[in-house]
């Protein structure tokens, strides 16, 4: 009965998957908007101003990176809690892949989020005029809330890396 119980318990992994499947649809909206932006923006640079350009380049920068955390969570949670991947020794194959663990794929997500949040930081002071006081206090705010998540996420991880490491032998 118990090796019955682990077994359906192990399998349940799977119910995952179209979890996965969902998040693979996502990127191909996440694309449709990208095009949508660069058709957008392509037609209409030669009139734009410097400043216009810079902030339409800064959205079709934060869909990639918005894109790159997708596929991240995808290939990871998959490969993390699913199952691997298996392309065999595929060129394309990133380097990455099978190697970052739940911790890596943490800290990977929340360096993706400051990142993300960094552009919008960056699109908001591009367009300052246009903006309270208020709101850039927040936006500063949200953001420096993600990068100390961050950096308290890395310290705590390297705090139970080292907790985990067999104690060194003392030299007399």
């Amino acid at each position: 009965m118990e090796h019955m119980l682990e077994r359906v318990i192990f399998a349940s992994r799977w119910l995952l998957a179209p979890f996965y499947l969902g998040l693979c649809l996502a990127l191909v909206l996440l694309l449709v908007k990208f095009g949508q932006e660069l058709l957008h923006v392509a037609p209409a640079v030669l009139t734009m101003s410097e400043s216009d350009v810079v902030l339409s380049i800064l959205a079709l920068i934060d869909l990639s990176l918005a894109g790159n955390l997708l596929l991240l969570v995808i290939f990871s949670g998959y490969e993390n809690f699913v199952s691997k991947i298996d392309v065999g020794n595929h060129k394309d194959r990133p380097d990455w892949m099978g190697k970052v663990d739940y911790s890596g794929l943490k800290l990977k997500l929340l360096a993706s989020i400051v990142a993300i949040s960094a552009i919008q930081l960056l699109r908001a002071f591009m367009n300052i005029k246009s903006m309270t006081n208020e709101e850039l206090a927040w936006l500063v705010g949200i953001h420096m809330c993600f990068v100390l998540s961050g950096v308290l996420l890395a310290l705590m991880d390297r705090l139970t890396e080292s907790s985990h490491k067999p104690a060194k032998a003392e030299k007399h």
